[in-house]
């Protein structure tokens, strides 16, 4: 036998090795179930490998198998979901966004939704009542605020004594600010954390013993703002990263219990107030009349309003279809093994690539590209470079 007929065995051989040992793996653990199509893709991987150990070369085939086993492991069977009935769940941040449509599919599907808005007589509130069925009760909550937190956890104690509560969704979050790190009022970054962080981790502390009952799920939607170095989200960016970190030790901490703990990684999307300019233009002014005197005409004002602009006019690419979020935190719910981590978005896995994996003349191109481009560059620096080129 030729040696690279002997190498491709082996390498084929060990391919086919690891896959049955993943599908053995997943389907003891119930991540996938045997179905009809599975025979139909494995048939098809015979004939891809023939394919690829004819015509292509070792490294190449192996790498095309691969990805082929690692596509039919992750699509193309399904996972076990568990049953909806007598689960109750309680759903943050449901004036708008994610929160609003989360708690209005969770209802569809039988769930019993508690859901808290920030304001009860926001238009998003009154269309949540009016959308969902008899079962759902709004609740008013500031993160902010240990009251409300306090009052929420004992409604929603009483409302599962019973059956204790099946998953706690913290959607509720809060940016307040775009711009530089230098920029950003401290008042902004404790607002930031006050409600991204210390007022989650709170609340999820209140309601852990009742998750516990149920042998539940905390589900938390963070950023990728919280693991990648976004400029102009300092303050924002900060208190994901806090929020992503605290809840990954809660999952290892409650593993014991019973209890998943999974984290939800949106893309772009268009949530909260991006549609309210005024919002925007009353925290650019108050920006604008908080900062000192001398690092105001450093950068410029002129500077900081494009900052914002920008930002804003990037907003307006993001994306207005929920679903991939949605189907995440939907899986998180009632998957029997769900997944630690949910990138939703199409592009996002893309966004971690170029910046986590690829080297960081890559990654610095792909974020100037993406936010540094003002036109306007800052005052000071402006006079520097005048003052360079003259000498």
């Amino acid at each position: 036998m030729e040696l690279s007929t002997s190498v491709s065995l082996w390498a084929y051989g060990s391919v086919w090795l690891f896959f049955s040992f993943l599908v053995f793996f997943k389907c003891s653990n119930s991540d996938m179930v045997l179905t009809p199509a599975l025979p139909v893709y494995f048939v098809l991987l015979v004939l891809l490998e023939w394919f690829c150990h004819l015509y292509l070369p070792v490294l190449l085939g192996i790498v095309l198998l691969s990805s082929a086993c690692w596509y039919v492991l992750g699509v193309a069977s399904p996972r076990r979901m568990l049953p909806v009935a007598g689960k109750a769940v309680f759903v943050t941040g449901c004036d708008s966004g994610f929160g609003n449509a989360t708690a209005q599919i969770l209802d569809s599907m039988g769930f019993r939704v508690i859901a808290s808005v920030l304001d009860p007589d926001s238009l998003g509130a009154k269309d949540l009542q009016k959308k969902c069925s008899e079962r759902l009760r709004i609740i008013q909550m500031d993160l902010t605020k240990s009251e409300d937190i306090q009052k929420a956890q004992q409604i929603i104690s009483s409302e599962t004594a019973d059956t204790g509560l099946w998953a706690l969704i913290n959607n509720a979050g809060y940016c307040a600010h775009f711009g530089d790190a230098e920029l950003t009022l401290q008042s902004t970054y404790r607002a930031c954390m006050e409600v991204n962080f210390f007022g989650t981790v709170e609340l999820t502390k209140a309601l852990l013993p009742l998750i516990r009952y149920a042998k539940g799920r905390v589900v938390t939607v963070s950023s990728p703002a919280g693991e990648i170095s976004f400029p102009f989200l300092a303050a924002y960016g900060a208190s994901k990263a806090a929020l992503s970190r605290v809840m990954d030790i809660f999952r290892h901490e409650l593993f014991p219990w019973g209890v998943k703990v999974c984290v939800i990684q949106p893309g772009s999307y268009k949530t909260g107030a991006h549609y309210n300019r005024s919002y925007w233009e009353h925290q650019h002014q108050h920006l604008l009349a908080s900062l000192p005197t001398e690092l105001l005409q450093e950068y410029g004002e002129e500077y900081i309003t494009e900052t914002q602009n920008l930002f804003l006019d990037y907003g307006k690419t993001a994306c207005s279809d929920f679903r991939p979020v949605t189907d995440s935190i939907t899986d998180a719910v009632l998957s029997e093994n769900p997944k630690v981590k949910y990138y939703a978005g199409k592009q996002t896995w893309l966004l971690y690539l170029i910046c986590v994996y690829l080297p960081d003349c890559i990654n610095n191109q792909f974020v100037k590209s993406l936010f540094l481009k003002n036109r306007c560059i800052p005052r000071a620096l402006r006079k520097q470079m005048a003052n360079y080129q003259q000498d």
